[in-house]
């Protein structure tokens, strides 16, 4: 089944790295949230409520989250946001690690965290965390372009979505 996915990383870091995943996404014909990094800029210029407004849009018809992991992306306002509304939307999410897809000079990157924060509160009073909840897999490690589907259909029916 086709799923529409919204993609969230640190756009001006990890651009090329989410590129080669959304890339390939896109040769296998599915439907993904995604904006190029002078989209991006522009939504940003025009301040904080044009941004959210911007991710509830993208988010709308969603019904996972891939969140692309590399070395600073635990620490972005913007992609704790994005995680934050996908939890409370009840969007299935999976993380990736970006860090040893090959840049355009051959180097890999150092690991990120997967760590953003309290995302809410179960039953019982107790706190969920991405980490706690939503599996983490390695794009190269863990064959992420054969994978992808598959990873992204299991958070989904993990969410009963």
């Amino acid at each position: 089944m086709a799923r529409r996915v919204f993609f969230s990383f640190h756009y001006e870091r990890d651009g090329q790295r989410a590129g080669v995943v959304r890339n390939s996404w896109v040769t296998k014909g599915e439907d993904a949230g995604f904006i190029d990094a002078a989209k991006w800029e522009e939504v940003q210029k025009k301040g904080d409520e044009s941004v959210k407004k911007w991710i509830a849009d993208q988010l709308t018809g969603t019904s996972v989250t891939v969140v692309l992991i590399g070395a600073e992306t635990s620490s972005r306002p913007w992609v704790i946001y994005e995680v934050k509304k996908s939890y409370e939307r009840g969007n299935g999410m999976v993380g990736i690690y970006l860090h040893n897809i090959k840049d355009f000079a051959g180097k890999t990157d150092t690991s990120g965290s997967n760590t953003f924060g309290e995302l809410g509160q179960d039953a019982n009073g107790q706190s969920i965390y991405f980490w706690s909840k939503y599996s983490t897999f390695d794009w190269v490690l863990d064959s992420g372009y054969e994978n992808l589907g598959k990873w992204v259909e299991d958070a989904a029916k993990n969410a009963g979505r």
